[in-house]
């Protein structure tokens, strides 16, 4: 039987990322760049045999400090050590690491940076329906499905506080018309139900009476692309920046601006965290909590300006 080289140990990792963790490529394509710096910062070749004990803290530290001077930040430093936490937990559980190099090693400090959403008055203004043609000058009966489509991802977006995945990954099954709900695979595969509102609805109704325009017969994704397949996550973002500069808001926006946008308002208006955390497909309350401190900016900002004792002398 042939040696088990550090390659077969990471490719091993990879699939149980895949299989046991449910994690999708794009996060398993994270984790083998984390890795790869690791492997290229301690000069290791991933061809060889390899012991994974000689590996020490203090070669953990060092790469750490490389990375911090090549310039990632704090937060990348800390996703990147976690990735190498999970490696080694893993070698360790298979009997291939008898210690885990990486534990206790800190990361620098990330400042902590408080998502930007969009006002009432910005989201009304993104989705006023006032334009026909986006695109360049070419068929108006598909150039109008388009904008149809494009208002139709903003309005589902913000109605549901979908990642961009989430909604590139919907299929025409996924939309469940009668209790008026969307059908979400989020992370790990992790499926939820979320429902949306009337606004939501009749933009998607728009959009699906003129999707047969530009989409191919048998395709099943519920956003489709002008060549008739399924819009990418790239195409999304793209779309989405030049919607805003049609509709004459001058905001970069972004899909996860929108989903920060409905986790705001949903907890302005209901004060409700665990109704937000469903919503949203959070595994831990922490994550969300982010919203609360937006929420608190929000309501400083009104005390400021509205307290004759809050305001400041000139």
């Amino acid at each position: 039987m042939s040696a088990v080289t550090l390659n077969d140990d990471l490719e091993r990792f990879y699939s149980y990322l895949l299989s046991e963790r449910r994690y999708s490529l794009h996060t398993v394509a994270a984790y083998r760049r984390d890795i790869k710096h690791f492997t290229d910062g301690c000069n290791l070749d991933v061809s060889q045999v390899i012991n994974w004990d000689d590996i020490k803290q203090h070669d953990i530290r060092q790469c750490v400090a490389s990375l911090h001077r090549q310039g990632l930040s704090g937060k990348s430093l800390q996703r990147w050590l976690s990735s190498i936490r999970s490696l080694f937990n893993h070698l360790c559980r298979f009997h291939r690491s008898a210690h885990n190099p990486a534990a206790g090693v800190p990361a620098p400090k990330a400042a902590k940076r408080l998502p930007k959403t969009l006002n009432v008055d910005e989201i009304n203004q993104l989705l006023e329906p006032k334009t026909v043609n986006i695109d360049t000058p070419g068929r108006i009966e598909a150039d109008h499905s388009l904008t149809a489509r494009d208002l139709a991802i903003v309005e589902l977006i913000y109605a549901c506080g979908l990642r961009l995945s989430e909604l590139s990954s919907l299929d025409l099954q996924d939309v469940d018309w009668q209790q008026q709900t969307v059908r979400v695979t989020g992370k790990g595969q992790k499926q939820r139900q979320i429902p949306f509102g009337r606004k939501a609805e009749t933009a998607l109704k728009n959009w699906l009476s003129q999707r047969f325009l530009v989409a191919d017969e048998n395709e099943l994704a519920l956003f489709v692309s002008q060549r008739g397949k399924r819009l990418s996550n790239s195409s999304i973002q793209k779309r989405l920046k030049k919607l805003a500069l049609t509709q004459g808001l001058q905001v970069n926006i972004y899909p996860h601006m929108l989903r920060h946008s409905f986790a705001s308002h949903i907890l302005e208006s209901s004060r409700d965290l665990r109704a937000v955390q469903e919503l949203l497909g959070h595994a831990n309350l922490s994550t969300t909590q982010i919203y609360t401190h937006l929420d608190f900016q929000h309501l400083a900002g009104i005390y400021d300006k509205a307290h004759p004792r809050a305001r400041k002398h000139k």
